[in-house]
């Protein structure tokens, strides 16, 4: 009898800088959303860690190409203590996302840090890594990509939304997966809230604790970005050009910046899944009970919450399926998702 069972590890790296996600998962190669999390942890970054990262934007090519080597290295060792930890002896391959230092698709460009090799090295796994290169090169976005995932793994949903550093959703319509970013979410959140000494807004009470700023909203939901038709994606490069200049002129008071955000990401999302009660909705945002208050308010539904574990971890989830996707040889990149010229499977892949 033939074993169809598949061991992998997924390892994700959001915007919002929460620290590195690591999940364990079993797949069934006869049906996929048969899968099984097995063990799956969020390691923290040292404050050292989160200014090199966030600081990485500005470094020289010489720079980067040295702080790639040297984070694959760092996401080498933290993937084999994870293995260590949880005695892990049956492993197939590590996908990892990496760490995303530069997006900006439309001028041909995305840089994933985490050099796949150092990782292939420290751990002796084999490893698929780099996955929105080549899509950036075929005329895509190079995101998002974890609406493969959505599609073969959580089909029974109509919506599947990602509260992350960014909002992004996907669906099918026409008989095709359509996905997108809708807005940031808590990359500018938790950028005002750190001016308060406090690492986030824990369920978005200090944001219902602040007033509305009409004339912010008004702006922020009249920036272009939003008149745009998918595929389209977002990056940090784009908050820090279009969003915090903003809200810095136009306001000073945390909770009433924070009150004012958590109300236009609502009316973004919305505009989207409005009244409709099968949506799936995981990442970090999920928690904030005030911003899903929100959302449900002005999309006139009712969003049911799944695991804890699949709120924190389907992105890394997703990122081992891609991986498995990529070594399979099948598409793990939708065209009428990014906008490439084709279908594809992307990533490299680095033996050991």
């Amino acid at each position: 009898m033939m074993n169809n069972d598949v061991f992998s590890i997924g390892v994700m790296s959001g915007t919002s800088l929460d620290g590195i996600d690591l999940v364990y998962v079993k797949f069934d190669t006869t049906n996929y959303q048969n899968f099984k999390i097995l063990h799956a942890e969020t390691i923290a970054y040292s404050t050292e860690w989160k200014q090199l990262l966030q600081n990485a934007i500005h470094n020289s090519k010489k720079e980067i190409t040295q702080f790639d080597v040297m984070y694959g290295k760092f996401l080498g060792q933290t993937i084999k203590n994870f293995i260590s930890n949880h005695k892990i002896d049956q492993l197939d391959f590590i996908a990892s996302h990496g760490h995303t230092i530069l997006h900006e698709p439309d001028k041909g460009i995305t840089l994933q840090i985490g050099d796949g090799k150092e990782i292939a090295k420290i751990t002796n796994t084999k490893v698929v890594y780099d996955f929105r290169t080549q899509d950036v090169k075929l005329g895509g976005q190079g995101a998002p990509l974890v609406p493969v995932g959505d599609e073969l793994l959580f089909s029974e949903y109509d919506f599947c939304l990602n509260l992350g550093g960014f909002s992004n959703i996907s669906f099918q319509q026409n008989q095709q997966r359509i996905a997108f970013d809708i807005c940031p979410v808590n990359i500018v959140l938790n950028h005002y809230v750190n001016k308060l000494d406090l690492a986030y807004d824990d369920q978005g009470n200090i944001a219902a604790s602040g007033k509305l700023n009409h004339e912010l909203l008004e702006q922020l939901n009249g920036l272009e970005f939003y008149n745009k038709q998918p595929p389209k994606s977002l990056g940090l490069e784009w908050v820090q050009e279009k969003v915090y200049p903003l809200i810095d002129k136009m306001e000073q008071d945390v909770p009433v910046i924070l009150n004012t955000f958590v109300e236009h990401i609502a009316i973004q999302i919305s505009k989207v899944i409005f009244n409709n009660d099968s949506v799936l909705v995981t990442g970090g945002g999920a928690f904030n009970t005030y911003l899903m208050q929100r959302i449900q308010f002005y999309a006139s539904n009712q969003i049911d919450l799944v695991s804890e574990e699949l709120i924190n971890f389907k992105e890394a989830l997703v990122f081992s399926f891609l991986g498995l996707l990529k070594l399979s040889d099948e598409v793990n990149c939708l065209q009428s998702v990014t906008g490439a010229s084709k279908n594809h499977s992307s990533g490299v892949v680095i033996l050991p």
